[in-house]
């Protein structure tokens, strides 16, 4: 998995370098759960970021670097699940597409998009808590020189609205594929291990009830990728370019 992150984020410095000064470079990742979307974004950043420090020219007071951003920090607070029409159905359904805040992605990603110049502001971001399992509001700062910013989510780049829109301004869109077995797996095990679900028959209903809905969901609905990376396994990914 190194391997091909280390070789991305190649791509991603010599795309920057063809990049005006004025304008960041967006990369969505999306993918189904499980599909090692998050090891893949943040060995991808910590490699971009590598490349940066060892050959980028001084923007400022610091050199270019990347940001990774998790679109978990969209998650709708418990607070707000609970004012929903059907509380216990957003609660017991929380990660769908609309247990998000679909208009605020679309805000932020907005922003990131204008131009970057002396007197470009600071924005912020949320985090997600998985202590608290509520988001932390304004709790990641995008500066001027985070010229690239990697998001990644189940739903960066949703073809139906508003998500659509968000994906649209995005620069990459890499969509990383598996087999939706295999990712089944891992997630059942991953329930048990990280204490989501108390027992393997709770994981077992959490990823067929919810989990894996949301992955053919995603499947169904995504805006066409730039790029499919392949998940053979954990420690190996493969990647190849969309034509057209």
């Amino acid at each position: 998995m190194d391997g091909e992150a280390f070789k991305l984020a190649q791509f991603l410095v010599e795309k920057l370098a063809k990049t005006p000064r004025s304008s960041r470079l967006l990369v969505g990742i999306s993918g189904i759960p499980a599909s090692g979307k998050s090891t893949f974004a943040h060995l991808l950043t910590a490699d971009t970021n590598e490349l940066l420090a060892s050959g980028a020219e001084p923007v400022g007071d610091t050199t270019s670097r990347a940001l990774l951003i998790g679109l978990d920090g969209w998650h709708l607070s418990r607070a707000q699940l609970d004012q929903l029409p059907d509380p216990k159905l957003a609660h017991d359904r929380r990660g769908i597409h609309w247990t998000f805040d679909g208009p605020g992605y679309v805000d932020f990603v907005r922003s990131l998009r204008e131009p970057l110049n002396p007197d470009t502001p600071i924005i912020t971001a949320p985090s997600f808590d998985h202590a608290m399992k509520d988001p932390t509001y304004d709790d990641v700062t995008v500066h001027p020189y985070h010229r690239i910013v990697i998001i990644e989510g189940l739903y960066t780049f949703l073809s139906i609205a508003p998500w659509n829109e968000a994906g649209l301004l995005l620069d990459e869109r890499w969509h990383i594929q598996i087999d939706i077995d295999t990712a089944q797996g891992r997630l059942i095990k991953r329930h048990v291990v990280t204490g989501v679900a108390k027992d393997m028959a709770e994981a077992v209903w959490r990823a067929e009830e919810n989990d894996m809905p949301n992955g053919r969901f995603v499947i169904a609905n995504t805006l066409e990728p730039t790029r499919i990376i392949h998940n053979i396994d954990d420690p190996s990914l493969t990647s190849r370019p969309v034509s057209g």
